[in-house]
């Protein structure tokens, strides 16, 4: 059975906090996170038949403990390890605070789990479904059908993912390496809200449900810490990005450009919520790459048609942005811009300069079309679109590139 949305959010909510109690008194991660997963399905079957309790968080601690010390139990060998963990436990650990009250951002073991799923020793895609199961809440079953893998393909993922990281400390990273730990963390949170604003493989266009998730971990990164610069920054440009989403599909899941779309379906709440993120954030110190983006991304979003986009104030943005990492689509995005300032012939002079880079990527080739295009070149600009729609794994992608070939065609 699945919860109902109210009861899913509040699972999700309480899922990292249940964890961290359950590794704070006991330790091993693994074992508590799959005790976790079976009270949250408990929880899921019986909350929405039976009321919710009048301590959720309590509830889900009490049963996820049971089960764990039922499965530490069944393990002779960890006996000693239960008799050690239950002599230290205080006598109020199984409570939770009054109704009302809250743990103090101090106690939220929100980034400490982050951190931990988020160790440099695993892989990006390891990463990515370790911070979904044991932060996000979500089911093996719910992260395998969002990457469009078999369950059993993800759960064997996890499962080496938590094998990898088994004995690593609970704590945050030291001072010393605590900026490049968070920057990881920040850059799994931004890989999940790219797969789902735009999927790189499949039938459709967007997964609503990974970009909400990236969103509301990335609010709770930023309670944690309201100060940082690139936190800050990572919010806003998902919030004015995720604001697009109504109208960049059709009535049948067909991609619809940016400067196509029906402004008025923007989401203007998201939008006006994300702008004052973006000067909370370049406020916040010198400008990083999340900065710069969600700052070119509230100057499209601000623009009231495609034709009073500030385009020089997005080019230099961009030129910002791409003296500060090399990331090779940053550069593209400062091509299209160029383009737009200087016209299209010197946007493919630009271009030129990633065909080492870039040979063989879809984006490369779209682009180029693009620009090919715009400065009136039909037929090799067919060629580029129809080369980019046999790049690309995303059949609505796919789509509108042989779509842009084929109004082309002579």
């Amino acid at each position: 059975m699945r919860p109902t949305t109210g009861t899913e959010d509040l699972l999700r909510l309480h899922a990292p906090q249940v964890l961290g109690a359950l590794v704070r008194r006991y330790g091993h991660f693994g074992a508590a996170e799959d005790a976790v997963q079976e009270a949250l399905l408990a929880a899921a079957r019986q909350w929405p038949e039976q009321g919710l309790p009048e301590n959720p968080r309590g509830w889900l601690i009490k049963v996820a403990s049971r089960r764990l010390m039922d499965q530490l139990r069944a393990d002779e060998a960890r006996r000693r390890r239960e008799e050690d963990a239950a002599r230290l436990t205080p006598r109020d650990a199984f409570t939770a605070p009054p109704p009302g009250e809250s743990r103090a951002p101090a106690d939220d073991d929100t980034l400490t789990l982050l951190f931990l799923c988020c160790r440099p020793e695993l892989s990006p895609a390891a990463q990515v479904a370790l911070t979904l199961r044991a932060v996000g809440g979500l089911t093996t079953a719910e992260i395998a059908r969002a990457h469009l893998v078999p369950e059993a393909t993800m759960a064997q993922r996890i499962s080496r993912a938590k094998a990898k990281i088994k004995g690593a400390p609970f704590r945050q990273p030291g001072p010393a390496d605590r900026d490049a730990r968070l920057a990881v963390v920040l850059q799994v949170l931004y890989l999940i809200f790219n797969e789902g604003y735009t999927a790189t493989s499949g039938d459709a266009l967007h997964r609503a449900d990974l970009a909400r998730e990236a969103i509301r971990l990335t609010r709770a990164v930023r309670r944690l810490l309201p100060r940082e610069g690139p936190v800050t920054g990572l919010l806003a440009l998902m919030l004015l990005t995720e604001a697009r989403s109504a109208a960049r599909t059709g009535p049948h899941g067909e991609l619809i450009p940016l400067d196509e779309q029906d402004r008025t379906h923007w989401d203007r709440r998201a939008i006006a919520e994300g702008t004052a993120l973006v000067e909370e954030a370049l406020a916040q110190g010198p400008p990083g790459p999340y900065q710069l983006q969600a700052a070119i991304a509230a100057l499209h979003d601000e623009a009231a048609t495609p034709d009073t986009t500030d385009w020089p104030q997005i080019l230099a943005l961009y030129d910002i942005l791409v003296r500060l990492t090399p990331e090779p689509m940053a550069g593209l995005g400062r091509t299209v811009a160029y383009a737009m300032v200087h016209g299209p012939h010197a946007g493919l002079e630009e271009l030129e300069s990633f065909e080492d880079e870039l040979r063989g990527h879809y984006r490369l080739d779209a682009v180029r079309a693009h620009l090919l295009e715009k400065a009136g070149d039909t037929e090799r600009a067919r060629a580029a679109y129809r080369s980019a729609a046999r790049g690309t794994l995303s059949r609505p992608e796919a789509h509108y590139l042989q779509t842009r070939a084929a109004r082309l065609a002579p």
